[in-house]
């Protein structure tokens, strides 16, 4: 990965250039920003300039052997970790299990999140976690001798992902790292890291990407011919991602998008028996896809009551979204906006904490079916 494929992002890029060249690495960075900034992206173009044998004016030269290695991802002195799940072939998984797979996905668009990484294992059902035993897996690694470059690098993606225990041991390898060693951690929610690794580690903000290079980006695209770009920046909010994602609608987005009218109209009309099949489908589906429909929910009531303000500037919907917010926007307003978005959430988090999804779902839909009409 090149600087120059990172889409944006040109003061970061700037920093992180000067900081090697003025050998001024810090050994543990938190390369932290919203899904589709391009964290991961930079991580790995930052990686590989400091391994590069052979620097040139703001990038990898591209042709030295570790440069060739890193742009197959196969450097020896490159390391990984990122949620894993249990598979009937995988009881104790580690990051190596799932590395071919991996490498596969960053290659072909490094712009993806968590749902993406499993549906593209095929374990789109699972709730991913980096195990207590990857830490072994991590020491092991870090305490060989570097193989080629002068670093030995690490990235780690979702760290919030990490189990306790795995925490834990990790902080006391960045306390007291291996020579010419480098942690580079690349997180959505930094929040949700224990505190002694994020104070440990220097922090590297990075935005969304901005509306010029964003509309740059989205108009290289196959499928861009003939599209509103400037709508597609607008409704993209900095988020490669999801330009993607509305080139196109994806399956997810649709199937989100069907579940959430399907509640709505189910809890306005009281139609309890549509209701509980409503349900039962929504709890057989995996955790992560759980979390997933919770957190479509909240942004979408939340523009459907933006909506109603009739200022297009504010909302973020594409065509489908709108075409339904048009007739059902003024059933959100300032007496339920609150309430429903208070259910949605504390579903969400009773979901992450492991309820019972059946309980969760029948609750939260029971107290929309009160709501919707307020």
């Amino acid at each position: 990965m090149f600087f120059r494929d990172v889409i944006g992002q040109e003061a970061t890029k700037k920093r992180l250039i000067q900081s090697v060249n003025e050998e001024r690495i810090s050994h543990a960075q938190l390369f932290a920003g919203p899904e589709g900034s391009g964290k991961l992206a930079l991580a790995l173009a930052y990686a590989q300039y400091v391994s590069c044998l052979n620097k040139q004016n703001g990038d990898s030269c591209g042709e030295c052997s570790s440069c060739k290695k890193y742009g197959k991802l196969i450097h020896p002195d490159l390391h990984f970790v990122f949620p894993v799940v249990k598979t009937p072939k995988f009881k104790d998984p580690v990051s190596d299990n799932f590395i071919g797979e991996w490498r596969k996905l960053v290659l072909e668009n490094a712009y993806f999140n968590l749902e993406d990484w499993f549906n593209f294992v095929g374990v789109e059902n699972a709730q991913g976690l980096i195990y207590s035993h990857e830490s072994e897996e991590i020491i092991r690694k870090l305490n060989l001798k570097s193989f080629e470059a002068e670093y030995k690098v690490m990235i780690i993606w979702m760290p919030e992902k990490m189990h306790v225990s795995c925490s834990n041991k990790l902080l006391k390898m960045i306390e007291e790292p291996p020579v010419k060693t480098l942690f580079l951690l690349v997180t959505e929610n930094e929040e949700e890291l224990i505190t002694t690794i994020r104070s440990r580690c220097q922090l590297i903000k990075i935005p969304g990407i901005q509306p010029d290079p964003m509309k740059i980006a989205i108009g290289k695209l196959e499928g861009a011919a003939g599209k509103d770009v400037d709508n597609l920046v607008h409704l993209s909010r900095g988020n490669y991602r999801q330009a993607l994602n509305l080139l196109e609608l994806n399956e997810s987005t649709r199937y989100n998008l069907e579940r959430f009218k399907e509640l709505m109209r189910f809890s306005y009309g009281r139609k309890f028996m549509d209701l509980f099949q409503w349900i039962s489908e929504v709890s057989n589906m995996g955790r992560e896809r759980q979390k997933i429909f919770l957190h479509y929910c909240m942004g979408l009531i939340r523009e459907n009551f933006v909506y109603n303000l009739k200022n297009p500037t504010l909302t973020y919907m594409h065509e489908e979204e709108q075409a339904f917010s048009a007739r059902f926007s003024p059933f959100i307003n300032e007496r339920n906006i609150v309430p429903i978005s208070e259910e949605l959430e504390k579903a969400f988090q009773h979901i992450s904490m492991n309820g019972n999804p059946r309980i969760i779902f029948t609750d939260m839909a029971l107290k929309i079916v009160k709501l919707i009409r307020k």
